[in-house]
């Protein structure tokens, strides 16, 4: 991550008058215009009458919430048709071989060729019927053949299941039988897992496999009495066997997305198509005509694709006729990929972003110079967005963020963050380096990734925006956190196109959800903010009673600490029977490495953990950042313990979405959770 840093090598002979001077008489010879929103952004949203106190978009025409953009995109099939119809012998999906090789692409065109060569072979070698109760399961990382998978599956009426590429052998089994799953598109890399789960899951009979078929592998699945086929193999017999496509209905199941869960199972959130469209539409409205995703539009997908978030961005683009490539499968080339991709939309997610803002500010933070410079073009970057004005051609972009910018690509227009709360200095950052569009989205599985969405143009930060104009929100009381609707805060809860059908097969889970006039319960606090959009401020999941009776909400204290470039990753600990809370914290190695040099603390990354100076420097950083987040004093940790290893999906406590599994982490650091009350109580 040291090349995010790079930029500020070369201008520490620019501080001082000249460069102000300069910067001035840039800014009135270009004369930027302010970005004309729509909708007035000091009144957001719509009130509706009633008690419930629901809001509604002030896009939604006519005061009705839409479920569909355009007359003829009713489906997931129908937004490929259109993708096709506006560039169909245009690039569609790419790949790259390697590290030095350019992106190589199929058209439109061609990928709907070779979807229609897989289904037909999933039709006719394997007598997949074409309805909505037939289920494909895809086992794979992002890539092209992922997307063909999908067609392939959408235009023949089936469903598409996918295995989390982190859940491992015991999940994805339960999901294969509880889907009755009999054929699994995998990656070469799963086949052996695939193997290995078949023991428990008889109805697996078919395994296609992305690349060619080993001898060893054809023997193996002979002794388990699969089938493994390659898809280049089942492509072929779909070309030889062609069937008509049978397009979806759009009260159709689109896919089964299993979410990890932070206990138990996965649940199974059923997604029709119609759920699909309808948040592609919201999200699009959203965008205005002048910036919804087009033709012209490059992607670049790492974030996974069995999940929502990733899926909902894909429609959009599709629809659009944009072009997807796909990293190279690792995160640690991903600055190469995009440097070579060099696309113009970036949906990320907080974790990613975050990393960015500490290493750039790390990095500033070692010269005066650099910091003053740096201090300088944020003051006039932040002027200019509270006038509206979006723009990546000023003088400080020139000479302070023009190589931040190039490590995305140097074409980035939109950046889309979700998943997880984005600190309002994240967004602030990003707006200013960026210069383009920077939006926050909020949602869920269940209501299709995305509920609410930032209106272009908005300065504000620490919101998430309106509602959607496919659903309706509105928050419930909460009182034993103290939270009450007629104070504009409580549980956030929607209702609208985009909500899920249930989880399935678990008709207990979707009751928890689901109330009886169907509005989805989100377990998230929210605030409506004076301008009408939406503020997430606390968890009614996840809280805990201290001895003296406070209630607390781990994550808000968890995001306040992360705040900190010492901090990478915070799990926060409390209990009825302690009158305080405690916290495990994951320093950020590189940014803790050379604080601990400029202490003169001497040893490895982790005996530098485990020394009480070091300890109490981090607990005096993250309880300053905690005032200054407005923390209370019972919200605030009297001991921390510092790993020296992040937490990992492989460790179990973290989910494929960074939720902490608290009762797993609970019971993982049960013996340094009893030493820090020991030693408090001792103190």
């Amino acid at each position: 991550m040291s090349d995010w840093l790079s930029f500020l090598s070369s201008q520490s002979t620019l501080i001082g008058l000249g460069t102000v001077a300069a910067a001035t008489a840039y800014y009135v010879a270009s004369r930027p215009t302010p970005f004309q929103s729509l909708v007035d952004l000091d009144n957001q949203s719509i009130e509706l009458p009633g008690p419930e106190r629901a809001r509604i978009s002030k896009f939604c025409p006519g005061g009705k919430l839409v479920a569909t953009l355009y007359d003829d995109v009713k489906t997931q099939y129908d937004v490929f048709c259109r993708g096709r119809r506006i560039s169909g012998d245009s690039p569609c999906l790419g790949w790259r071989p390697d590290a030095q090789s350019d992106f190589e692409w199929i058209t439109y065109n061609e990928a709907n060729e070779r979807a229609t060569n897989l289904g037909s072979g999933l039709v006719s070698k394997f007598n997949c019927t074409t309805d909505s109760k037939t289920f494909i399961g895809i086992y794979a990382q992002n890539k092209p053949e992922w997307v063909i998978t999908e067609m392939a599956v959408l235009s023949y009426r089936m469903v598409l299941v996918p295995l989390y590429d982190t859940l491992g052998p015991d999940a994805s089994g339960y999901i294969i039988n509880q889907a009755e799953i009999s054929t699994v598109v995998c990656d070469a890399a799963k086949v052996p897992l695939l193997f290995d789960v078949t023991k428990r899951c008889p109805q697996l009979k078919v395994i296609v496999k992305i690349g060619d078929v080993t001898e060893e592998e054809k023997t193996r699945a002979s002794e388990l009495d699969l089938t493994i086929i390659s898809m280049t193999d089942l492509e072929a017999e779909g070309a030889a066997n062609r069937h008509d496509h049978v397009p979806p209905l759009p009260s159709d199941l689109s896919t089964i997305c299993y979410t990890s869960g932070t206990t138990g199972d996965p649940k199974g959130v059923m997604l029709t198509h119609a759920n699909f469209i309808a948040d592609t539409a919201g999200a699009f409205m959203q965008l205005q005509p002048d910036n919804e995703l087009n033709k012209d539009d490059v992607h670049l997908s790492y974030l996974p694709l069995a999940h929502a978030f990733e899926r909902i961005i894909q429609c959009g683009l599709f629809c659009g006729g944009a072009r997807i490539g796909f990293f190279q499968g690792d995160i640690k080339l991903l600055m190469n990929d995009l440097q070579t991709l060099k696309p113009t939309v970036f949906p990320s997610v907080p974790r990613l972003l975050n990393r960015v803002y500490d290493k750039v500010i790390a990095g500033v933070s070692k010269s005066f110079v650099k910091k003053t410079l740096f201090q300088m073009a944020i003051r006039s970057k932040e002027n200019d967005i509270k006038r509206g004005i979006i723009r990546n051609d000023s003088i400080w972009d020139k000479i302070v963020f023009k190589k931040v910018q190039a490590t995305l690509g140097g074409r980035i227009r939109l950046v889309l963050s979700g998943s997880a709360p984005l600190s309002s200095k994240v967004m602030s950052f990003l707006r200013c380096s960026l210069g383009c569009h920077v939006l926050e989205g909020y949602g869920q599985t269940e209501s299709t990734a995305g509920s609410t969405l930032t209106l272009l143009g908005s300065s504000d930060v620490g919101q998430v925006g309106p509602p959607l104009a496919c659903n309706k929100i509105k928050l419930v009381d909460v009182p034993e956190l103290d939270y009450f609707a007629q104070n504009g805060q409580g549980e956030v809860c929607f209702w609208g196109h985009n909500v899920f059908k249930g989880y399935y097969k678990n008709p207990e889970k979707t009751k928890e959800a689901l109330d009886e006039d169907g509005w989805l319960h989100s377990g998230d606090i929210g605030e409506w903010h004076s301008n009408g959009s939406l503020r997430i401020i606390d968890r009614k999941k996840h809280i805990f009673k201290l001895a003296q009776g406070e209630y607390l909400a781990p994550e808000k204290i968890e995001q306040a600490y992360n705040l900190s470039p010492l901090v990478a990753q915070t799990f926060i600990y409390g209990e009825s029977l302690q009158a305080y809370i405690v916290a495990v914290i994951v320093p950020d190695e590189e940014v803790f490495t050379s604080f601990a040099a400029e202490k003169g603390w001497k040893g490895t990354f982790a005996e530098i953990c485990a020394s009480e100076e070091a300890k109490k420097a981090v607990l005096d950083d993250i309880v300053l950042l905690g005032k200054k987040n407005g923390l209370k004093g019972f919200e605030q940790a009297k001991a921390v313990y510092l790993h020296p290893r992040p937490f990992s999906i492989e460790d179990n406590l973290i989910t494929p979405s960074m939720k902490v599994k608290r009762p797993v982490m609970k019971q993982f650091f049960k013996a340094e959770i009893a030493a820090m009350y020991a030693a408090v109580g001792n103190a």
